[in-house]
């Protein structure tokens, strides 16, 4: 580090010492540096040797500096992280060798120690700042876009996605149920994070709240406040669901006792910086406990979900030309019937065997329920009329069945040995 630098380090130290001492409300920002500079010095100080009390005010400024990066300025300080806070490749040969000479428990946990990157305690102690880990999980979102220009930013990733699998563990989130009465600031999030059937307005919400035959229930942290990580969308029904529409449109509630069907019509993520930390397979079963619970007299848990790579894995498919063709065009009642055999074919082969990496089915809606033990039970089309659907799915929807008895035998044969549980339905349109 330069003189110049180390003279800055000094300054910077020395104005939050100054500002302990007499309150004064004097800030880096007062240094006349660049943001850039002021939230990467800012990071390095908080590497070094500094009280609690010194360390909360420092990751506050570097937070605050990184708050005002543009996206370039945010790409610089990303590759500063990997460079400047990365292992120490020396001292982990070093332990090795300690470890090889004499394999003993103190070896083992200073070797675990090495080789942990320094970026790991430095989000550690940025997340030491008041609202620090909503910000970080904003950070690493950003971090997610820079990847898509320098994708050897991944280790950085890496180190996000470990901590925030601990510090967002299940035992720390509360499940809430939200309703009209909620505070507006909550209800004005659940508007802006829903995008799998995007709210119309208030009065679009309100219904999607009414206490007779709606529910809506989200997963909170201590630590992010009235931000709601997921939530999922409920429709108390009479029977199962084959069409969306009813649902987004229906004008009247239905008293719950009719009901004897709990459909899972929305489930959404609400915040891209906690991607790879999996909230939904929590939230849906405690749902279905908090509504066995409350209404007993329910007897089916469903989902009525969207098949989102269904229309670009048809189009890989020489065999469907004539069947991508024919969904191009309008559709007419005499249409629909002739072409649905043909669709709910191709469906039940893009949910039952088309594959990603790893062997897992290629739809990422069926990775999630089939992995929370539920069954792709039935196939549904036209099903979403909305223009993302029809690009996106051609139109085609699916329920998920979880049947509380089978859940867990069923997410055991998924997880081990990659089974898909199959409704009669999409089994039988399997043979076609």
């Amino acid at each position: 580090m330069g003189k110049q630098r180390l003279g800055f380090l000094s300054d910077f130290v020395e104005a939050i010492t100054r500002r302990k001492r007499s309150g004064e409300a004097e800030t880096l920002k007062a240094l006349a540096r660049p943001a850039s500079e002021r939230a990467r010095v800012a990071c390095a100080v908080l590497m070094g040797r500094i009280g609690d009390a010194a360390r909360v005010a420092v990751a506050e400024q570097a937070l605050s500096a990184y708050a005002e990066l543009d996206a370039e300025e945010r790409l610089a300080f990303f590759r500063s992280l990997r460079d400047d806070h990365g292992v120490d490749a020396d001292a982990i040969r070093a332990a090795y060798a300690a470890w090889d000479a004499l394999p003993d428990a103190a070896g083992v946990a200073h070797l675990f120690e090495v080789v942990e990157p320094a970026r790991q305690t430095l989000l550690r102690r940025l997340n030491m700042a008041p609202g620090a880990t909503l910000r970080l999980v904003r950070m690493r979102q950003d971090l997610l876009a820079a990847m898509r220009t320098d994708p050897d930013l991944a280790p950085i990733d890496q180190d996000f996605a470990h901590l925030f699998a601990s510090w967002f563990n299940r035992g720390f989130l509360t499940m809430r149920r939200i309703d009209w009465n909620a505070p507006a600031a909550i209800l004005e999030k659940l508007m802006e994070y829903e995008s799998v059937h995007q709210m119309q307005g208030w009065p679009d919400l309100k219904r999607r709240l009414a206490d007779n035959d709606r529910r809506l229930y989200a997963f909170f942290h201590p630590a992010t406040g009235d931000e709601p990580l997921i939530f999922v969308e409920v429709a108390l029904t009479q029977g199962m669901p084959d069409a969306i529409g009813p649902i987004l449109t229906a004008p009247d509630a239905r008293e719950p006792a009719a009901a004897d069907t709990a459909v899972f019509y929305s489930i959404n993520n609400s915040l891209p910086g906690l991607k790879g930390v999996s909230f939904g397979n929590f939230l849906i079963k405690q749902v279905v406990a908090q509504l066995s619970a409350d209404l007993p007299e329910l007897r089916c848990y469903v989902t009525l979900s969207p098949v989102p790579g269904f229309a670009a894995w048809l189009a890989t498919q020489d065999d469907a030309a004539e069947l991508r063709g024919a969904l191009a065009g309008g559709w007419d009642d005499d249409a629909v019937d002739a072409l649905r055999p043909q669709v709910l074919a191709w469906g039940a082969r893009y949910i039952a065997q088309a594959k990603a990496r790893g062997g897992l089915p290629a739809d990422p809606v069926a990775r999630f329920h089939l992995g929370n033990g539920a069954c792709a039970h039935r196939l549904n089309w036209p099903a979403d009329l909305a223009p993302s659907a029809l690009k996106s799915a051609h139109g085609l929807m699916i329920n998920y069945l979880y049947e509380l008895d089978r859940i867990e035998d069923r997410h055991e044969a998924f997880v081990r040995d990659g089974e898909v549980a199959l409704g009669a339905q999409i089994a039988e349109a399997l043979k076609a």
